[in-house]
C-alpha cells in the first residue's frame, strides 16, 4: 500500500457538526507551537477563559476548555458532581438525553427519566412532577439544544424548577453556545458544557465548560474520588487558574487552543446578539427555500433551533443516496437522522461561520437539483 500526503477536499459543512471553520481560525491553528507552560501561552489561556465567560454570559471563575471533545465535557460534569447512590432527574427528548442517563448510571447513581417525544422540547410540567416525586434528587440534567432533533428547551424555566427543589443543573449546550441565547448567570445554571466544533466554528476536540460556585462547592465536598483521573476538575483547577503560573496536569492541545481563542475573539467582535440574529436570519432564508421544495420541518416553529434544521426526508426519496450525491457532486455535507429518525430525517446545520447566505444558496440549489 502506497501512502502519500492526505489533502482533504474543500467541503461545505452543513451537517450537525463539525461546522465550516473560518480561514482566520485555520490560520491561528497553523501558528508555531510553544510549550503549554510557556508564560505567553499561560497569558493566552487567561484570555480564552475571559472570552468563554463572555460566550457563556457568566462570571464563573471556573470556566475552562476541557482538552477533549464535547462528550468529555459532558462526562466532566457528571463524574465531578454525581456520586454513587444519588438520584438524578434526566430529561430525554433525543439521543443526547440518553447519553446523560448513561453517565448517571456509570457514576453509580439512579437516573429518573423524564421522556418527551423526539422533536419536542422538554416539558416543564413533567419535570416538576418528577422533582415532586423524588425529593431526594440532587441534580436535574437536560439538553438545552437537542442536536439529534433540532429542538430547543426552556433552560431558564427548567433551572428555576431545579432551584425550587434544591437541585443543581447539568446542561448540555453543545449546539446552543453562540447560536441562540444562553445566559448562564441570569438563568442560574450550574454546570454547562459545550463543544468547539458547532456554533463556535472552531476545530473539533475542545469542550468549553463552566461551573457555578454551587457546583464547585459540591465538587469539593465529595466523599470519594472522581472516577476519572483525567477529568477530575479538582486537579485541573490549578492548571487553568494560577495567577500567572500553572501547575502541570496534562499537555494542553496548544494549537487547538490558539484556534479556540481566535474563534471566540471573532464571536466577541461580532457580538453575541448579532451572532444570534445572524443564525435566525439565515434559518429564515433556508426555511423559505426548503418549503419551496416541499420539504417540511420536524420541529414546531416556536421550539425550532435556527442553527440545526431537522427536516423530513420527502416520501419516496432515498435518504442516503441524496446525501451521497450532495457530498460527491457538490462537496456539501448534510447530516442524517439519528435513532428513531434514522432514514427519515436530514439535519441541516447553519452553525457559526456556516451561517451565511452562500451556504443557504448552495444547499437550496443542490437539493433542488438532486431531488429532481
Amino acid at each position: 500500500m502506497t501512502i502519500s500526503r492526505f489533502i482533504p477536499p474543500q467541503r461545505t459543512l452543513m451537517g450537525p457538526g463539525p461546522s465550516d471553520v473560518s480561514p482566520r481560525v485555520l490560520q491561528a491553528l497553523a501558528q508555531p507551537t510553544i510549550g503549554h507552560l510557556d508564560p505567553l501561552f499561560v497569558a493566552m489561556m487567561d484570555e480564552v477563559k475571559a472570552l468563554l465567560q463572555y460566550a457563556f454570559q457568566t462570571e464563573n471563575p471556573f470556566t475552562i476548555a476541557v482538552s477533549a471533545p464535547g462528550s468529555a465535557g459532558m462526562e466532566t460534569c457528571f463524574v465531578n458532581l454525581i456520586e454513587p447512590g444519588e438520584t438524578v432527574i434526566v430529561c430525554r427528548n433525543g439521543v443526547f438525553g440518553d447519553r446523560m442517563r448513561e453517565n448517571v448510571e456509570r457514576c453509580g447513581a439512579t437516573a429518573v427519566m423524564v421522556d418527551d417525544e423526539w422533536g419536542k422540547p422538554v416539558d416543564p410540567a413533567k419535570v416538576e412532577a418528577a422533582l415532586n416525586a423524588h425529593p431526594e434528587a440532587s441534580v436535574l440534567a437536560f439538553v438545552h439544544a437537542e442536536t439529534s432533533t433540532g429542538a430547543l428547551s426552556d433552560a431558564k424555566m427548567l433551572a428555576a424548577l431545579a432551584r425550587e427543589h434544591g437541585c443543581l443543573t447539568i446542561v448540555d449546550a453543545v449546539t446552543s453556545l453562540g447560536g441562540v441565547p444562553l445566559l448562564v448567570d441570569e438563568w442560574q445554571l450550574d454546570a454547562v458544557y459545550s463543544g468547539s466544533q458547532k456554533c463556535l466554528s472552531c476545530v473539533p476536540g475542545l469542550s468549553p465548560v463552566t461551573f457555578s460556585s454551587r457546583a464547585v462547592e459540591k465538587m469539593q465536598q465529595r466523599s470519594g474520588k472522581v472516577q476519572s483521573w483525567f477529568l477530575d476538575q479538582s486537579l485541573v483547577l490549578a492548571y487553568w487558574s494560577g495567577e500567572g503560573k500553572r501547575s502541570y496536569h496534562h499537555t494542553a492541545p496548544v494549537n487547538s487552543l490558539y484556534a479556540l481563542h481566535e474563534s471566540l475573539l471573532m464571536l466577541k467582535e461580532e457580538g453575541l446578539e448579532n451572532a444570534w440574529q445572524r443564525h435566525r436570519d439565515m434559518h429564515n432564508l433556508l426555511k423559505a427555500e426548503l418549503e419551496a421544495l416541499g420539504i417540511q420541518f420536524l420541529v414546531e416553529e416556536a421550539y425550532r433551533l435556527p442553527q440545526l434544521n431537522a427536516v423530513a426526508v420527502p416520501e419516496g426519496v432515498d435518504d442516503a443516496a441524496v446525501r451521497a450525491r450532495l457530498l460527491n457532486d457538490y462537496n456539501l455535507e448534510i447530516g442524517a437522522g439519528l435513532g428513531t429518525l434514522a432514514g427519515k430525517a436530514w439535519r441541516i446545520g447553519l452553525m457559526g461561520y456556516a451561517a451565511k447566505r452562500e451556504n443557504v444558496a448552495l444547499c437550496a440549489k443542490a437539493l433542488s437539483d438532486v431531488l429532481k
